[in-house]
């Protein structure tokens, strides 16, 4: 497989602060890949380190297979920060002219840019000056400006946390347009995002990478191996007993129900029964559970 994304072992130090910890990414070429986790799990740091923006403590990064002490792609990458800065007094056209101008992309070559990218973020014809723009129309501007040199890989940032609804489907919606010409490294913690757009994922808890796989992988693991109990009786111990089995991967409380997830969803299907009548509990609902990706991650990232 091809990828434009892999580092090894990466860490970041801040004084005692362990930010980033042997982190070992592979990006495959052409994906749209969620890099999650909580805030403060270390994703705006990782960014800082593949962008060459921050130096590593430890460990290596390979970028469109050049190594970030190169710097010798970043002429090939976009980036969208979470809170994009503009010139207030330009339009959208001109702020897109003045970003190409760096990159000295010849003038007719430009303008041909500059009218496709705005058509496909929604902004053409829009002569209001950026001051005058809406949330939403900045990040859909800044994602304008970041495809300006036609790059091969494309960084963004939390691009629709701080958006509503509306501003937020434009988003998604821009990026799987583009999706089809360059790979998008996605960090977000809005999972909704992730199961629109994404089909690879990568998930950061404290700084350490605890899962990478692709959507329907971390479907297919998790999905199908839940189960929930609904018992009557003190269940105290009967959950403790449970956390011994080798078939048990994690148990929860939640409203009034037991959320089991497994490893083997058959042998648990066949010993809970026992298990319940070893407690003298009552079974009063055993069925399967269809887990999304919020449930998963939650199941992933807590403590």
């Amino acid at each position: 497989m091809d990828y434009v994304i892999q580092t090894e072992n990466l860490c970041r130090q801040f004084g005692t602060v362990r930010a980033v910890h042997n982190l070992s990414l592979n990006v495959p070429k052409g994906s749209v890949y969620g890099f999650l986790g909580p805030n403060g799990a270390g994703k705006t740091t990782t960014i800082k380190l593949l962008l060459g923006l921050t130096k590593p403590s430890s460990g290596s990064i390979r970028v469109l297979g050049q190594p970030a002490a190169s710097r010798n792609y970043l002429h090939r990458i976009g980036f969208l920060p979470d809170v994009p800065n503009f010139y207030p007094w330009m339009r959208g056209d001109e702020f897109l002219t003045f970003a190409g101008q760096l990159f000295s992309i010849p003038p007719s070559e430009l303008k041909k840019r500059s009218s496709e990218l705005l058509e496909i973020t929604g902004l053409k014809g829009v002569k209001t000056k950026i001051g005058g723009y809406s949330r939403g129309m900045k990040q859909r501007l800044g994602l304008a400006q970041a495809l300006i040199n036609q790059p091969d890989l494309v960084f963004m940032d939390e691009p629709t946390s701080a958006l509503d609804p509306i501003g937020r489907k434009e988003i998604l919606e821009t990026i799987s347009l583009i999706s089809d010409r360059c790979t998008v490294f996605f960090s977000t913690h809005i999972l909704t995002d992730v199961e629109r757009v994404c089909d690879r994922v990568g998930i950061l808890k404290q700084g350490e990478l605890i899962t990478e796989e692709t959507i329907e992988g971390l479907h297919k693991r998790f999905a199908k191996n839940a189960l929930r109990l609904e018992v009557t009786g003190d269940s105290g111990p009967f959950i403790s007993a449970l956390k011994s089995k080798k078939w048990l991967q994690m148990v929860e409380q939640q409203n009034g129900s037991i959320i089991l997830t497994v490893f083997d969803l058959q042998t648990a299907q066949q010993k809970i029964p026992s298990l319940l009548a070893q407690h003298n509990l009552g079974l009063c609902k055993l069925e399967q559970v269809e887990m999304n990706l919020e449930d998963i991650f939650v199941r992933l990232v807590k403590p």
